[in-house]
């Protein structure tokens, strides 16, 4: 993950990021809060959500503005758009985030893994004046344990760390 240090006049975003269920309910679920310079990408974004959960950075991923049902979503952004695959979305590479997260109280769907469909609500919380100086991205807050990204139950309800 790249870092880039704040200027004099440089503003940041403030992103909620929660994980939720399949049903788009968050109510209990770990979160972080999450800082970003405004020029950055939404790909730059999926970078830090995923490293702020401790999950690697090892499957497609996309944005959508439909929080429950990302394939029926009018607006979005996905990683296979980026690889040149068929994709109905826009890139992640070349969507700045700030632009798509225009207005506070925005959310997006953030889906990753469209295998195991890892779901955040992300929420644009706020547009802040950087502090000189500082490095961005910054996890600002960090709620509740994250899951562990590949641990599965097998057929008798035991724990089984995958591949």
């Amino acid at each position: 993950m790249r870092h880039r240090t704040a200027k004099s006049g440089d503003s940041i975003r403030l992103l909620k990021v929660t994980l939720t269920d399949y049903n788009g309910r968050t109510k209990g679920n770990p979160y972080r809060v999450i800082a970003m310079l405004e020029p950055e990408s939404l790909y730059q974004l999926a970078e830090i959500i995923v490293e702020s959960f401790n999950f690697d950075f090892d499957h497609a991923f996309g944005f959508y503005d439909d929080l429950t049902n990302p394939y029926q979503a009018k607006e979005g952004y996905e990683l296979f758009a980026d690889l040149h695959e068929e994709s109905k979305y826009r890139c992640t590479r070349s969507a700045n985030f700030a632009r798509v997260f225009d207005d506070p109280g925005k959310n997006m769907l953030f889906l990753f893994d469209y295998g195991d469909e890892w779901r955040f609500q992300v929420e644009l919380q706020n547009i802040q004046a950087a502090k000189r100086g500082a490095r961005y991205p910054q996890i600002i807050e960090s709620v509740g344990e994250a899951p562990s990204q590949y641990d599965y139950e097998d057929e008798d309800g035991e724990m089984d760390e995958g591949e």
